[in-house]
Protein backbone atom coordinates (compact mmCIF):
# COMPACT_ATOMS: atom_id res chain seq x y z
CA UNK A 1 0.00 0.00 0.00
CA UNK A 2 1.29 3.34 -0.84
CA UNK A 3 0.13 6.38 0.79
CA UNK A 4 -0.28 10.36 -0.71
CA UNK A 5 -1.52 13.23 1.24
CA UNK A 6 -2.24 16.70 -0.44
CA UNK A 7 -3.54 19.62 1.94
CA UNK A 8 -6.05 21.70 0.23
CA UNK A 9 -6.42 25.25 2.09
CA UNK A 10 -9.16 27.95 1.65
CA UNK A 11 -10.04 30.89 3.70
CA UNK A 12 -13.37 33.38 3.56
CA UNK A 13 -11.28 36.47 3.90
CA UNK A 14 -14.20 38.17 5.35
CA UNK A 15 -16.35 38.03 1.82
CA UNK A 16 -20.07 37.65 2.44
CA UNK A 17 -20.53 33.44 2.03
CA UNK A 18 -23.91 33.02 1.18
CA UNK A 19 -24.88 35.32 -1.88
CA UNK A 20 -22.18 32.76 -3.44
CA UNK A 21 -19.92 35.54 -4.40
CA UNK A 22 -16.21 34.38 -2.52
CA UNK A 23 -13.09 33.47 -4.21
CA UNK A 24 -12.46 29.94 -4.81
CA UNK A 25 -8.92 30.72 -4.83
CA UNK A 26 -7.05 28.11 -2.67
CA UNK A 27 -4.00 26.38 -2.32
CA UNK A 28 -2.83 22.96 -2.64
CA UNK A 29 0.30 21.96 -0.84
CA UNK A 30 2.55 19.04 -0.88
CA UNK A 31 4.57 16.62 0.93
CA UNK A 32 7.72 17.98 -0.67
CA UNK A 33 7.06 21.65 0.50
CA UNK A 34 5.60 22.47 -2.83
CA UNK A 35 2.82 24.69 -2.47
CA UNK A 36 0.37 25.41 -5.76
CA UNK A 37 -2.17 28.43 -6.24
CA UNK A 38 -5.29 26.47 -7.23
CA UNK A 39 -8.82 27.90 -7.77
CA UNK A 40 -12.07 26.92 -9.59
CA UNK A 41 -12.28 26.51 -13.38
CA UNK A 42 -12.84 29.68 -14.97
CA UNK A 43 -15.06 27.99 -17.28
CA UNK A 44 -17.43 26.81 -14.71
CA UNK A 45 -17.04 29.55 -12.18
CA UNK A 46 -16.54 33.07 -13.48
CA UNK A 47 -14.44 35.88 -12.75
CA UNK A 48 -14.00 37.44 -10.28
CA UNK A 49 -15.09 34.75 -8.21
CA UNK A 50 -12.44 32.69 -9.99
CA UNK A 51 -8.17 32.37 -10.43
CA UNK A 52 -7.32 32.21 -14.33
CA UNK A 53 -3.79 31.81 -13.40
CA UNK A 54 -4.30 29.54 -10.62
CA UNK A 55 -4.53 25.32 -11.45
CA UNK A 56 -8.05 24.11 -11.62
CA UNK A 57 -8.81 20.78 -10.37
CA UNK A 58 -9.56 19.57 -14.39
CA UNK A 59 -6.21 20.47 -15.76
CA UNK A 60 -4.62 18.78 -12.31
CA UNK A 61 -6.64 15.69 -13.53
CA UNK A 62 -4.91 15.81 -17.26
CA UNK A 63 -1.97 17.10 -16.37
CA UNK A 64 -1.87 13.61 -13.93
CA UNK A 65 -2.94 11.72 -16.90
CA UNK A 66 -0.26 12.86 -18.65
CA UNK A 67 2.52 12.68 -16.21
CA UNK A 68 1.71 9.37 -15.17
CA UNK A 69 1.85 8.12 -18.64
CA UNK A 70 5.23 10.07 -19.36
CA UNK A 71 6.72 8.12 -16.34
CA UNK A 72 5.95 4.64 -17.00
CA UNK A 73 7.07 5.57 -20.48
CA UNK A 74 10.15 6.71 -19.57
CA UNK A 75 11.07 4.04 -17.55
CA UNK A 76 10.26 1.31 -20.12
CA UNK A 77 11.89 2.97 -22.74
CA UNK A 78 15.20 3.07 -20.49
CA UNK A 79 14.24 -0.77 -19.61
CA UNK A 80 14.59 -1.61 -23.21
CA UNK A 81 17.54 -0.06 -24.22
CA UNK A 82 16.40 3.09 -25.61
CA UNK A 83 17.03 6.76 -25.12
CA UNK A 84 14.45 9.44 -24.67
CA UNK A 85 16.02 13.35 -25.10
CA UNK A 86 12.46 14.74 -24.83
CA UNK A 87 8.99 14.24 -24.33
CA UNK A 88 6.31 16.66 -24.57
CA UNK A 89 2.62 16.22 -24.09
CA UNK A 90 -0.17 18.78 -25.00
CA UNK A 91 -2.28 16.78 -23.16
CA UNK A 92 -6.23 17.40 -23.26
CA UNK A 93 -9.49 16.23 -21.53
CA UNK A 94 -13.29 16.34 -22.60
CA UNK A 95 -15.97 17.00 -19.77
CA UNK A 96 -19.72 16.01 -21.22
CA UNK A 97 -22.78 14.80 -19.27
CA UNK A 98 -22.55 11.46 -18.39
CA UNK A 99 -25.33 9.17 -18.39
CA UNK A 100 -27.03 10.49 -15.41
CA UNK A 101 -26.84 13.75 -16.81
CA UNK A 102 -23.59 14.89 -14.16
CA UNK A 103 -20.75 16.59 -16.02
CA UNK A 104 -18.15 14.32 -16.46
CA UNK A 105 -14.57 13.55 -18.07
CA UNK A 106 -15.46 11.54 -21.44
CA UNK A 107 -12.00 11.55 -22.18
CA UNK A 108 -8.61 12.29 -21.67
CA UNK A 109 -5.89 12.89 -24.74
CA UNK A 110 -2.50 12.41 -24.82
CA UNK A 111 -0.26 13.40 -27.47
CA UNK A 112 3.47 13.04 -26.52
CA UNK A 113 5.69 13.39 -28.95
CA UNK A 114 9.01 11.93 -27.82
CA UNK A 115 12.17 12.55 -29.12
CA UNK A 116 14.93 9.70 -29.21
CA UNK A 117 19.06 9.62 -29.35
CA UNK A 118 21.85 7.16 -29.00
CA UNK A 119 22.40 4.45 -31.18
CA UNK A 120 19.17 2.05 -30.92
CA UNK A 121 16.39 3.84 -32.21
CA UNK A 122 12.70 2.45 -32.02
CA UNK A 123 10.51 1.49 -34.60
CA UNK A 124 6.93 2.55 -35.12
CA UNK A 125 5.54 -0.55 -33.59
CA UNK A 126 8.22 -0.49 -30.55
CA UNK A 127 6.99 3.24 -29.85
CA UNK A 128 3.71 1.95 -30.20
CA UNK A 129 4.09 -1.23 -27.86
CA UNK A 130 5.73 1.49 -25.17
CA UNK A 131 2.74 3.83 -25.13
CA UNK A 132 0.64 0.52 -24.83
CA UNK A 133 2.32 -0.80 -21.79
CA UNK A 134 2.88 3.15 -20.36
CA UNK A 135 -1.10 3.10 -20.48
CA UNK A 136 -1.71 -0.54 -18.89
CA UNK A 137 0.84 0.65 -16.00
CA UNK A 138 -0.12 3.81 -15.12
CA UNK A 139 -1.80 4.09 -11.68
CA UNK A 140 -3.67 7.12 -13.18
CA UNK A 141 -5.25 5.95 -16.02
CA UNK A 142 -6.18 2.55 -13.62
CA UNK A 143 -8.16 4.87 -11.59
CA UNK A 144 -10.44 6.39 -14.35
CA UNK A 145 -13.46 5.99 -15.44
CA UNK A 146 -13.13 7.81 -19.21
CA UNK A 147 -10.95 6.94 -21.55
CA UNK A 148 -7.57 7.68 -22.24
CA UNK A 149 -6.63 7.92 -25.72
CA UNK A 150 -2.46 7.91 -26.20
CA UNK A 151 -2.10 9.67 -29.98
CA UNK A 152 1.64 9.70 -30.01
CA UNK A 153 2.73 12.07 -32.58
Amino acid sequence: MHRYSARTAWSRNGATFSDNRYSRGHEWSFDGGVTVPASASPSIVPAPWSVAAAVDPEEALVASASSCHMLWFLSLAAKRGFVVDSYVDDAFGVMEKNADGKLAFSRITLQPNVSFGGAAQPTEDEIAFLHHDAHAECFIANSLKCDIVVEAE
